[in-house]
């Protein structure tokens, strides 16, 4: 009888690696898809906000209405990606970031366009929304480096041994990270100092 006990027991411990090992890819997966959720929530108020900015616009001048067109449209087909962030290969994420970029480059021709109303662009509405804007473009920054913290934390996890085993056993791919755009290294800045050139001149 005792002869069994020692297989027993090694499948037994077995099956507890293999469950921990389970356990723990779960967690890191989920820890990387409350990341992102987060990118998402940030971004999603930038999109309320350019919403918000659009009708105030509308509502406060005889404004340019390609540039109004330009910045819906940009908004328009930036949320229209979905992105699971634990199935998403680097072309998805690429395409997902390079519409995000679009968006807020129709954004900084709007607020640049606004120069030439200055009755716009001093009222409290407008003012309110331009400094939500730039709070909202730094807390975008900020969750997308949390995001790309947790993926490197989970990819680490699932190429490690043994865990790399589990991985490839229970289907957890990599999971692909934002990447800097094209000339960030140029450093472009949205304009949100709208103080009257005549004054200057």
């Amino acid at each position: 009888m005792r002869k069994w006990l020692i297989p027993v027991g090694i499948i037994v411990v077995l099956v507890l690696f293999a469950i921990s090992s389970y356990n723990g890819l779960v967690g890191v997966q989920a820890d990387t898809k409350t990341a992102w959720s987060k990118v998402e929530s940030a971004y999603q108020r930038r999109n309320d906000l350019i919403d918000n900015l659009v009708r105030t616009v509308k509502g406060s001048a005889d404004f340019e209405k390609s540039t109004l067109e330009a910045v819906t449209n940009a908004r328009a087909k930036a949320t229209s990606i979905s992105i699971d962030p634990t199935n998403v290969t680097p072309e998805q994420l690429a395409q997902f970031q390079q519409a995000k970029t679009a968006e807020m480059g129709a954004l900084s021709r709007l607020l640049v366009s606004v120069e030439r109303y200055p009755e716009l662009k001093t009222t409290q509405a407008f003012l309110e929304l331009q400094s939500q804007i730039e709070g909202t473009e730094n807390r975008i920054n900020v969750e997308r480096d949390r995001f790309n913290d947790a993926a490197n934390i989970y990819d680490k996890k699932i190429r490690s041994f043994p865990s790399v085993i589990f991985a490839k056993l229970f289907g957890f791919g990599e999971i692909a990270r934002f990447k800097s755009d094209a000339g960030a290294e140029k450093a472009p800045k949205v304009n949100f100092d709208f103080s009257n050139k005549e004054d200057k001149k």
